[in-house]
């Protein structure tokens, strides 16, 4: 499994190598840890499309809100809709059972702009 990280705080892995252009898309245990507890989730619409980096859902937390945006250009095919009726799945396992939609990537090219786990590691103790 593949997974990529953005510089926004979400992470996509591509778990099916029979598809390349399947992934899943979440948020970091960094911006989990930086939100809080997380009380709300707004899921993007299924079937709809979006460029890389727009505004795709929000996550809400007693500390703050803060916007998800596409890693990669895709469809949205499916949402996680576990994590809408319990939003805490978004801290105690943001990148398993909390992930928030699936797509299918466009242009998986966009995915080499994007960091690997040591890259964004150090990113983040940066920033």
């Amino acid at each position: 499994m593949s997974i990529k990280y953005t510089k926004d705080h979400e992470w996509v892995s591509r778990p099916d190598a029979a598809d390349p252009k399947a992934a899943t898309v979440g948020i970091t245990l960094h911006a989990q840890d930086a939100l809080g507890d997380v009380v709300f989730v707004d899921l993007p619409e299924i079937g709809k499309t979006y460029s890389q980096g727009e505004v795709a859902g929000v996550v809400e937390s007693v500390k703050a809100a803060a916007d998800v945006f596409m890693p990669v250009s895709g469809t949205i095919t499916a949402v996680n809709e576990e994590l809408r009726a319990d939003p805490s799945l978004a801290n105690s396992d943001p990148t398993g059972k909390g992930w928030f939609f699936k797509l299918t990537i466009s242009d998986p090219a966009q995915l080499d702009a994007l960091l690997d786990a040591t890259a964004y590691e150090k990113f983040s103790a940066e920033n």
